[in-house]
């Protein structure tokens, strides 16, 4: 898989936002890290150090009344993003053509800011 987005430095981006997730009520989960040389199945890991060829880097963060939020970054330059944020509004935002770590932090804000509205900072 080509390399568009730096993984480590999308995991930055996360980190520098967790502390203000908290903040406002919201739980974050460790990211996981899938490793494109293990071997099939892949399993996700916690510790990045176990990962010597990352090509995803997962995210779940939820918040009150079961609202959610999954984003799954491959560093191709595209997510999957799946989220609830309550009664029938669920279900998958766009998320491609995404070229740096920055513009995925860019975005990452934007997805948290649709799921948890201002609880999400």
């Amino acid at each position: 898989m080509r390399r568009t987005v730096d993984l480590d430095e999308a995991a930055a981006e996360v980190a520098a936002r967790r502390p203000g997730w908290r903040a406002a009520g919201l739980l974050v989960a460790e990211p996981t890290w899938r490793d494109e040389a293990a071997p099939w199945p892949q399993t996700l890991e916690t510790d990045r150090a176990r990962v010597s060829h990352p090509d995803s880097l997962g995210l779940l963060v939820s918040g009150p009344a079961g609202t959610l939020l999954s984003v799954v970054l491959f560093r191709g330059g595209w997510a999957d993003v799946d989220y609830f944020a309550g009664g029938d509004d669920a279900g998958v935002l766009p998320a491609s053509g995404i070229r740096s770590a920055a513009e995925f932090g860019v975005r990452l804000d934007a997805w948290v800011g649709r799921v948890f509205g201002e609880r999400g900072g």
